[in-house]
């Protein structure tokens, strides 16, 4: 129905948004990691999703396109609703939540709120190769002497920061090769 909204944030929780649109608020359910990208801004973008139930309908917001996509593919899932999708995106990124997948640690997700051991296995049997993120991670450094610039390209793309992005702030950086990961990390954010 909607593919995005963009406006003027007007109250902000980490749950929860209003943003005014042409003089209308919507009210926007996000989850904490959308909360963390948009927490400093006034006007945002946020991809939605939305539900439409005998009693409401609501309205789901995402900061990217990866994070309501999942959102979406949990859906799909018997036995999780929109409320633990959300808390899943809350506790997880969208790459974490594929590396978890790919893996098959069910203990990871069983750390999640609401999620116990049959759901978490439900999860990964269901999404095993069909999250997004997965192709995505794959393509990222995974030799297995790693140097420090590719540990902190990998963390900066998992912080949600575009591959392309990532590495110009680290091409930025002097005396990468005495830097530690954490060190590197910094200095880029610093640079963004």
């Amino acid at each position: 129905m909607y593919a995005f909204i963009e406006g003027e944030i007007v109250y902000k929780t980490p749950s929860l948004l209003h943003v005014a649109v042409n003089g209308v608020g919507y009210e926007v359910n996000i989850t904490l990691q959308t909360y963390d990208k948009i927490q400093q801004l006034e006007k945002c973008r946020l991809y939605t999703h939305i539900q439409v139930r005998e009693d409401a309908w609501v309205m789901y917001g995402f900061a990217d396109e990866t994070e309501r996509s999942t959102f979406r593919q949990l859906l799909g899932i018997n036995g999780v609703g929109a409320t633990t999708a959300r808390i899943i995106l809350s506790s997880l990124t969208p790459a974490e939540l594929g590396h978890v997948i790919a893996t098959e640690d069910s203990k990871s997700l069983e750390k999640v709120k609401g999620i116990g051991a049959k759901t978490a296995q439900r999860i990964i049997l269901e999404l095993k190769g069909k999250l997004q993120i997965e192709k995505n991670t794959a393509t990222l450094p995974a030799s297995a002497h790693n140097t420090a610039e590719e540990d902190a390209l990998f963390a900066l793309i998992n912080l949600g920061i575009g591959k392309p992005v990532a590495e110009a702030a680290l091409k930025k950086i002097k005396n990468t090769g005495s830097l530690t990961v954490e060190e590197l990390i910094k200095q880029a954010l610093k640079v963004l």
